[in-house]
């Protein structure tokens, strides 16, 4: 059997916030999986066949040179973002490459080492740059925001200037401080990654509020009687209140006679009168920090790609146990204690905690698999293919289904005053 395109790259992901802490975009790491050779016409036409028309703006980092040349040469108009490496532009021919795709009418996006900026030359071919900043500019920053929030007036300040530029991407940025500086205070176009464990920092020794959005949003559901299904998805979707609803669901106030073990079987068994007066007693302790938003989604993605590369078909329980293994693993960084500790809470499906606190049993490979893919190193993802017989093609499948589909609904709104 012939090998197809997806079949031959290996891929990874990082994800791009914008200034609302909303999955703004996607950066791909492409990398050929082997010697062989990668049509560049056939790759962007699978992806642009997999990657949703309202799907978050995708960018391409394409790991080998020769796949990088063939994708300026032969990618359309309306191709992804392509990222352009500083130090390809070193060489002649990209660099002839990189005007001739520019005049073409694609979007290229520059990206360097820490400090480096595009020449004059070559920076007008550029939709944006991708910027890492030096030690010494992130302190620039830094000092620049402190002036800014302490209201020091243009005269008495420092002469400081920030180095964030408005309307570009910031990578590595590792400070919540300095990631407010680039978004709020500089209109940044977005940030690559995010610093959890700075953010989380802040939250030390207490567990993180549920999220006042994500309460909103499930009110408002629940008051327009909107199906089981869509209630559950809400729900699913922020993983310190799906786990104080099952921990409700399982509470010995209740009296139920069976253990709750899904999210689903909680909602059918409670309804919507109890799931909204719940719902009504977590909002005033609710959490409006938009800086937590990005972790939770990051534990949702995972949880959506363990769940796309299961395949479960028609065995909904299975599709939501796995999914819920995904969204609990990294649990106890929000709830401030050891992930033991809080799973023993549940009553979970031993699967679940196999996976979670004994690294074993079926689900392992999914989390692992899933786990990797949140990296540029796509050699992980080949080798745990190899390792669990999983196959690359339906692996890079459930990545591109799952991160074109993870673009967040607004509330409505009703509830936000």
């Amino acid at each position: 059997m012939a090998q197809t395109v997806l079949g031959s790259i290996s891929l990874g992901y990082q994800i791009l916030w914008n200034q609302l802490r909303q999955f703004a975009g996607v950066q791909l790491f492409i990398e050929p999986d082997g010697a062989g050779v990668i049509d560049a016409v056939r790759l962007l036409g699978a992806l642009k066949e997999l990657w949703s028309a309202q799907g978050p703006t995708l960018l391409l980092s394409v790991q080998a040179p020769q796949l990088f040349c063939d994708i300026l040469e032969n990618g359309p108009a309306d191709a992804p973002w392509i990222e352009v490496r500083e130090n390809w532009l070193a060489d002649p021919a990209i660099a002839r490459r990189v005007h001739l795709a520019h005049q073409r009418g694609l979007k290229l996006i520059w990206r360097g080492e820490p400090g480096q900026r595009p020449s004059a030359a070559l920076a007008r071919c550029f939709e944006r740059t991708m910027v890492t900043l030096t030690p010494e500019e992130a302190l620039s920053g830094l000092r620049v925001s402190l002036h800014k929030h302490n209201g020091t007036t243009a005269a008495s300040a420092p002469r400081s200037k920030s180095p964030v530029v408005a309307g570009q991407i910031y990578e590595a940025v590792a400070s919540r401080v300095l990631i407010e500086h680039c978004l709020d205070q500089q209109d940044a176009w977005g940030v690559a990654g995010w610093p959890m464990e700075d953010v989380l920092h802040g939250y030390r020794n207490q567990p993180i509020p549920p999220s006042h959005l994500a309460i909103v949003k499930l009110v408002e559901a629940v008051e327009a009687d909107e199906s089981m299904d869509a209630i559950e998805r809400l729900l699913s979707e922020e993983p310190v209140l799906a786990y104080r609803f099952m921990r409700y669901a399982n509470s010995a106030g209740l009296s139920l006679r069976s253990e709750i073990e899904s999210l689903r079987h909680g909602l059918m068994i409670l309804g919507y009168s109890v799931l909204k007066t719940w719902l009504l007693e977590q909002l005033p302790h609710a959490a409006s920090d938009p800086n937590l938003q990005p972790i939770r989604m990051a534990l949702v993605i995972r949880a959506r790609v363990m769940e796309h590369l299961l395949d479960a078909g028609e065995e909904d329980a299975l599709r939501r146990e796995i999914y819920m293994c995904g969204l609990f693993a990294q649990i106890d960084l929000l709830l401030g204690e050891p992930l033991g500790t809080a799973l023993q809470r549940l009553p979970l499906p031993e699967r679940i905690n196999a996976a979670l606190l004994g690294h074993s049993g079926p689900y392992v490979p999914y989390l692992e698999m899933a786990t990797a893919l949140e990296s540029s190193n796509t050699q992980a993802t080949r080798v745990l293919c190899d390792l669990h017989r999983m196959n690359l093609e339906e692996v890079n499948r459930a990545l591109l289904r799952t991160l074109s589909h993870a673009s967040p609904q607004p509330a409505k709104g009703l509830l936000l005053v």
